[in-house]
């Protein structure tokens, strides 16, 4: 008799369990399951994976452009003997003029005061290191969102999890039973929010990292190519000075 009645609990128990078993232990599965709360979550570290990418395609193009057009620009104004032959050469081809037309224009603006070489290689000087640290800013933008999320989602999973977890041990409380086939797809649920915020993460600060050294071969390469816009403006000086010929704001 007794074991007719442990039999008959025990079936009773399994069948229990085994309504309240979601279906679908896919993550899709898991995450329709989910509370709101956590779905909240999931969804939040989804369009933060999808910016990761979507930043890496972005800018690992115009990366791969700017760098090319500045390894030209640098050549083009290594070689050259004059600003004006520089400048005009960077305009005939994919070159960047913004550093040989800001050192022409202060050369023209600085007509009258040539003989002063010293202020004026300050002020061409001035001219060209504000021009860096513009093109420094413009090729950050989009990588803080990386640090961002790199920094912050691990976190954000986190906070699914114990919210998950919480709930499930709310429903252990509700079903007075510590079964663990009953809290065990919960919890599997609340844990699916961590992995998502480690798949968010991870790819986030190595792509933030790789971005960070092609950056500063970028901002490398505009100010070796500023010093060589800058030796030629000297070197022009030097011949306006010494009574050679001129090839200052086309003169």
């Amino acid at each position: 008799m007794f074991s007719l009645t442990a039999l008959l609990f025990s079936s009773s128990a399994a069948a229990q369990a085994q309504a309240t078993l979601p279906h679908d232990l896919s993550p899709w599965g898991m995450f329709q399951q989910a509370d709101w709360v956590v779905k909240a979550v999931m969804i939040g570290l989804a369009l933060a994976s999808i910016a990761t990418w979507t930043v890496l395609v972005a800018k690992t193009r115009e990366l791969r452009f700017l760098l090319r057009r500045q390894f030209q620009t640098l050549a083009v104004v290594s070689s050259a003997r004059s600003l004006q032959a520089a400048h005009a050469q960077l305009e005939g081809g994919e070159g960047n003029t913004e550093l040989t037309r800001a050192a022409a224009d202060e050369l023209h603006l600085s007509t009258d005061t040539l003989a002063d070489a010293d202020g004026v290689k300050e002020r061409v000087a001035s001219s060209l290191e504000r021009l860096e640290a513009a093109s420094g800013r413009k090729i950050t933008r989009g990588t803080s969102i990386l640090a961002t999320i790199g920094a912050t989602a691990p976190f954000v999973g986190l906070f699914g999890t114990v919210w998950g977890i919480m709930n499930s041990f709310i429903g252990i409380s509700k079903t007075q039973t510590t079964n663990l086939a009953v809290v065990a797809p919960g919890i599997a649920e609340a844990l699916l929010a961590t992995a998502l915020g480690l798949v968010a993460a991870i790819p986030a600060v190595v792509i933030y990292n790789h971005f960070a050294r092609r950056i500063a071969a970028y901002k490398a390469l505009v100010g070796d190519t500023s010093a060589a816009v800058l030796r030629l403006v000297s070197r022009d000086l030097s011949r306006h000075a010494t009574g050679g010929q001129s090839a200052l704001s086309g003169d």
